[in-house]
């Protein structure tokens, strides 16, 4: 009998210094894990789609934190009186921002924990081991990846807009201080891909955060950066596409992720670049198709 989905999800957020995000919960009798250290997360709702949906949702909500990636890691048991039936599915996402600053709307705290600190807190047997499993992994992925030709990796796909105003200057938009990904700096309109094809993709996230509506037959191949971000990271292949034409103004559509859009002229970009987008920007205009960043 195919066993039945799990109806919570939660997200096991960790961060480049080895840390991971638990939260602390209230003391009151009746809810799941009173006065516990947990993870982030809750029950699905009518309205989600899917567990991922759910724990984008419950993580938003709970906290503020909106992850760009959230990858499935596990699914465990959560049910304290060791009833099976009780399941979570869990997401893992990377953050590197500081939890005081988070807008908590539940519970007591956040804190970041190394998993060594783990046996003196207070919670779930099975948080503990999902967190010590993850770490383990993250840190035989470290080992694997300066070795050559240990077997394939799966890599992370992300889209990018070149775009270039008639005067030649390249559209930049200014992320939000709480962005979980390189808050307060400049970078190109961009996304991940989900179960989709690159250029679409692209074409959606032009329209969701700058209300730019581009036609696919406009989209041309500009560059690729392989990118290895950092020790225990997944590579990720960063796909650039150049615009011909397009429709709109940039505007900001999501301001929990951006602040504002602005045309840089190509010899003056802002201090507070993306390293891997000035790196994109500089090959594109040398006319170079491809290049790679933190493999040495």
């Amino acid at each position: 009998m195919r066993p039945a989905e799990p109806e919570l999800a939660s997200a096991l957020i960790y961060n480049g210094d080895g840390e991971y995000l638990l939260h602390l919960r209230d003391d009151i009798p009746g809810i799941r894990e009173p006065g516990c250290w947990s993870l982030l997360g809750g029950a699905r709702e009518p309205e989600d789609r899917s567990l991922l949906d759910t724990v984008r949702r419950e993580v938003r909500e709970e906290a503020g934190l909106d992850l760009p990636v959230l990858e499935p890691f596990a699914v465990a048991d959560t049910a304290e009186n060791g009833d099976s039936s009780s399941s979570v599915r869990v997401y893992a996402g990377r953050w590197d921002g500081d939890p005081a600053r988070l807008p908590l709307t539940e519970g007591v705290m956040l804190c970041w924990f190394r998993p060594d600190d783990m046996p003196r807190l207070r919670m779930l047997p099975t948080t503990r081991d999902l967190v010590r499993r993850h770490a383990a992994g993250r840190t035989t992925a470290s080992t694997s990846s300066t070795r050559h030709g240990t077997g394939a990796v799966p890599h992370i796909v992300g889209v990018h807009l070149y775009l270039e105003d008639p005067a030649g200057r390249l559209l930049l938009g200014l992320r939000h201080h709480e962005a979980a990904f390189a808050p307060e700096t400049w970078h190109f309109l961009a996304g991940h891909c989900e179960q989709e094809n690159a250029v679409p993709c692209l074409v959606r996230e032009a329209d969701e955060e700058a209300g730019l509506r581009i036609d696919p037959r406009d989209v041309e191949f500009a560059h690729v950066l392989h990118q290895l971000p950092g020790p225990g990271r997944r590579p990720r292949l960063q796909l650039v596409f150049r615009a011909r034409a397009w429709r709109g103004e940039p505007e900001v559509r999501e301001p929990d992720k951006c602040l504002a859009w602005r045309w840089w002229e190509p010899g003056a970009l802002p201090e507070g670049l993306v390293p891997y987008t000035r790196e994109a920007i500089a090959h594109i205009r040398a006319g170079r198709p491809y290049s790679a960043m933190g493999w040495e």
